[in-house]
């Protein structure tokens, strides 16, 4: 039984991290693109992660595990959303279809502030 709920665990994650994948090659700008990696790249390696833990069935390292796996998705989502920010602060331009801008003349330079 731990075996079919490992393996589908990992396809699960190997799906997703998939997904993540394709979308990186097939979407048209930084900011579409971060944001299919970042959601189901998160996805694909917590699903990854959730087969290891079941494959290895030690209370311990499975504790661990889970440390990471919160870890990862508290982190990863935040990272992705400052590199996209980043990007726009320097002035990196969305596609046109992306539109509206929700942040078009609310950040300031001199303060380096979104208000």
């Amino acid at each position: 039984m731990i075996e079919i709920i490992t393996i589908g665990l990992t396809a699960t994650g190997v799906f997703f991290t998939l997904i993540a994948a394709i979308g990186l090659l097939r979407l048209p700008d930084l900011y579409t693109r971060g944001h299919a990696v970042g959601k189901a790249g998160t996805l694909g390696v917590i699903g990854i992660l959730l087969g290891v833990a079941f494959t290895i069935g030690d209370f311990v390292t499975g504790l661990k595990l889970l440390a990471l796996i919160v870890f990862f998705f508290l982190t990863a989502p935040v990272a992705t959303h400052m590199l996209e920010r980043a990007a726009f602060l320097r002035g990196v331009q969305p596609i046109a279809k992306t539109q509206p801008n929700d942040l078009a003349g609310r950040y300031d330079e001199a303060t380096r502030r979104l208000g």
